[in-house]
């Protein structure tokens, strides 16, 4: 499944899911599920290197040919007959590629597939999460005409109390002549056209902007969608669709608080991996609603996606659950000296455009991330924050854009977002008083740049192995952990300063054995869930689900 509706009533599409021919090294052939990862395999559990997946593709008719891939971790090469279509770098981000007057019959796509580290990967090093290897999202292959929507772009606003929306289609045109066709939109029972010209290969930018008096607005507390669907016609016959889901709000900042269509909102949720123990980062559907149903239940209304752009399945089921989120770019706790990797500022570059082009649509998505605690402390550091602060804002002026930093009282870049977001482990790292070390950090985040900024403590927590149990307060022990998450929730939760605490985390992921993050982490996971990495609840699910409830309510 693709996404969790239907984006083509006109344009046909398959998806490529099923086992495909996999080739790794000298290890051996074998024949592996796409989406997964490779380490599912029990000959491949840790292999980091490269693999070569093919599969044969018959095609019914002649013509042009669009392939999507939502994920590959993290570096693929793409093939189409032995021709080179495509390459792209992250795993998080989809791309696509297209061939032209293809011949119906049999043909083959090979993807070679990379999760190596080094110079070459700036953003996938050895980290406090696990980098797998395969092809671990959807795939799919659509059939397009010479002249095809390429994409849609919703843009909600009040006026007068009234909902309207900025939309713009952007159509191609592949033929070797220009091309007169009609886009035509429905939304709401409403309905309006209009006529473009695209020149001979090349793409046009159709721009509407409507007023919608039925339309409802989306919330956490109500979540209306509504089905943007997109027509093209050529000579009066439908060619062509593009089917997105949209919701109606509004998100903005004022007086140190953040509104959602002009209510203040506080957010109380988790930071949650896409990792689940017999998945690794490839998660089925049904563990994604198993994590959604998982996090309501603890009264949560918000999940931060660390710290990399998520599937769009999840996000389509943030947008169906009212589920506030915060998105953000791949790259995570990055010294200087990796972040002067001369590829760290262009693939940094690519992951947001990719993720706001892809993602723009999803009401869900309320705030936009970047680089969680990398070098903010010094200049060249504050030199590619600014960079990326203002990419994004070049790209979407209506939501706020926030980075989460752990240079406490060394931060030089507290002026740059919108939201200024900390992370705070007192208790496990540190043993100061949480209220006396939460009034510190605000106080020099007020002084430091961050005066009149709405604040989120972006992270809180601690480890504990599921089922060490220790009356003694431990730490490591369900206790201990549920008894630190609850006492910093008193505190974060009841301090008007603070608009949203984000918990780390939801569940236990796998972490690198590369470098040195398994001294610090047992079992080779980052042991900090609220529940394990088979979801199964630690003491703390509980706590959190009583404080949730209790305050923001």
């Amino acid at each position: 499944m693709i996404r969790l509706f239907d984006t083509h009533r006109i344009r046909p599409i398959r998806e490529l899911d099923g086992l495909w021919d996999v080739k790794i090294g000298n290890i051996g052939s074998f024949k592996l599920p796409v989406p997964s990862v490779w380490e599912q395999h029990p000959q491949l559990l840790s292999h980091r290197g490269k693999g070569t997946y093919i599969r044969k593709l018959y095609l019914k008719n002649d013509g042009n040919i669009r392939l999507e891939f939502k994920g590959v971790s993290h570096t693929a090469e793409v093939y189409f007959d032995g021709e080179r279509i495509a390459h792209h770098y992250n795993a998080f981000t989809p791309f696509s590629a297209i061939v032209k007057n293809v011949k119906a019959g049999e043909h083959e796509l090979m993807v070679e597939v990379d999760n190596t580290f080094g110079e070459h990967s700036a953003l996938h090093t050895p980290n406090d999460y696990y980098t797998y290897g395969g092809i671990t999202r959807p795939v799919s292959v659509e059939e397009i005409p010479d002249t095809w929507i390429k994409s849609i772009r919703f843009t909600p606003y009040l006026k007068d109390g009234v909902w309207c929306a900025g939309i713009k289609v952007c159509a191609g045109n592949l033929s070797d002549s220009a091309q007169t066709v009609t886009i035509k939109l429905g939304l709401t029972g409403k309905s309006f056209e209009r006529d473009v010209c695209i020149d001979a290969s090349s793409e046009a930018v159709i721009s509407f902007d409507e007023v919608f008096e039925d339309a409802l607005a989306w919330s956490d507390k109500a979540p209306n969608l509504y089905y943007l669907n997109a027509m093209l016609s050529v000579n009066g016959i439908e060619t062509d669709d593009l089917i997105e889901r949209v919701g109606f709000r509004t998100i903005g900042i004022r007086d140190t608080k953040i509104y959602l269509n002009g209510e203040p909102v506080r957010m109380k949720g988790f930071n949650r991996h896409e990792d689940y123990a017999t998945d690794g980062c490839a998660v089925t559907l049904q563990h994604m609603v198993q994590d959604m149903d998982l996090m309501q239940d603890m009264n949560a209304n918000a999940v931060r996606t660390c710290h990399y752009p998520n599937d769009e399945r999840f996000l389509d089921l943030c947008d169906e659950r009212g589920m506030l989120v915060w998105e953000e770019n791949h790259a995570r706790g990055f010294g200087l000296e990796q972040m002067q990797n001369p590829n760290f500022e262009r693939q940094c570059e690519d992951c947001i455009r990719e993720m706001i082009e892809n993602h723009y649509n999803h009401p869900s998505i309320v705030i936009w991330g970047i680089l969680n605690e990398c070098a903010s402390e010094t200049e060249d550091g504050r030199r590619m924050y600014k960079k990326q602060y203002d990419q994004i804002r070049s790209m979407d002026k209506t939501r706020p854009a926030t980075s989460a930093t752990c240079r406490h009282f060394t931060d030089i870049c507290l002026d740059l977002p919108d939201i200024v977001s900390f992370n705070m482990y007192t208790k496990w790292y540190e043993d100061d008083d949480i209220k006396e070390r939460s009034d510190r950090e605000i106080d020099w985040i007020r002084e430091s740049g961050g005066d009149n900024k709405p604040i989120i403590v972006s992270e809180l927590g601690a480890a504990a192995i599921y089922g060490f149990r220790d009356k003694s307060m431990c730490k490591w022990s369900e206790e201990y952990q549920a008894q630190l998450i609850s006492d910093s929730l008193d505190v974060y939760m009841t301090d008007e300063r603070i608009s949203g605490v984000f918990i780390w985390q939801l569940a236990d992921c796998r972490v690198t054995p590369e470098g040195g993050w398994f001294a610090s982490r047992a079992r080779c996971r980052n042991n900090k869930g609220i529940v394990d990495e088979y979801r199964r609840p630690k003491l703390a699910y509980d706590a959190i689900k009583e404080a949730f409830y209790k305050y923001y309510t």
